[in-house]
């Protein structure tokens, strides 16, 4: 079966974040995921694979995943012409979003602006890109309101939920290694709880893309890495 979304990532900021165009490869409906910031990189890479972006989605609000989403809200409604919304995080991680410019200034990255999102997300929520639904788990840890993205396969006869196959996790994990939690209201045990309670149950064929570095596998995370084993 062909994969009903393809992914473009595009590296941001000195963090090297994975901000990411997700598109519906049906409808070609598309959404951006974490534009911390470099916005006109981001426009280009949108134009590039030919598009239309109708949502900016948020895993969390630290600066790197969140600073350039009010930016690219105004240039795409613009160039749409009808509004592009930021949705997500979860209503936990306002305060973050509240300072992004004092957060970029305290780290020295070019200055991004502070983030009201249109719509904040919660567990269990549904969002969709084109005819494609992500299924939303709020995973604190990180940051107190982490949200993952689930794309899971259409639902059986039976109206239950198919199984999951890619998810979009921000910092919660990463190959080999989890999100630092040494920021303001991280909490590592709370992570690690989030992870073996939310996400390793999602299965072990499902490929996830973190904020930083290569995607992997919920298997391989289960079987090898150092802070779940």
């Amino acid at each position: 079966m062909a994969p009903p979304i393809r992914i473009a990532v595009v590296p941001v900021t000195a963090f090297q974040q994975n901000c990411s165009i997700i598109w519906c490869d049906k409808t070609k409906k598309a959404a951006v995921f974490d534009p911390g910031g470099d916005v006109d990189k981001i426009l280009g890479a949108i134009a590039k694979v030919g598009v239309k972006v109708e949502t900016i989605y948020l895993t969390h609000g630290h600066l790197d995943h969140a600073a350039g989403a009010d930016e690219l809200r105004e240039k795409l409604s613009a160039q749409n012409g009808a509004p592009v919304p930021i949705v997500g995080p979860h209503l936990d991680d306002k305060f973050l979003l509240d300072t992004q410019v004092e957060a970029c200034r305290r780290w020295g990255l070019p200055e991004g602006r502070d983030v009201a999102p249109d719509l904040w997300l919660g567990e269990g929520d549904t969002v969709t890109i084109g005819e494609v639904s992500f299924d939303i788990l709020h995973c604190p840890g990180h940051s107190p309101g982490s949200v993952v993205y689930v794309l899971r396969e259409a639902a059986g006869a039976d109206g239950g939920k198919g199984a999951a196959r890619f998810a979009v996790v921000g910092d919660v994990l990463f190959k080999g290694s989890i999100g630092r939690t040494d920021l303001p209201r991280g909490d590592h045990a709370q992570l690690i709880r989030s992870i073996m309670s939310k996400v390793i149950p999602l299965g072990d064929d499902v490929a996830f893309l973190p904020g930083h570095g290569p995607m992997g596998t919920i298997g391989e995370e289960r079987l090898t890495n150092p802070f779940l084993t």
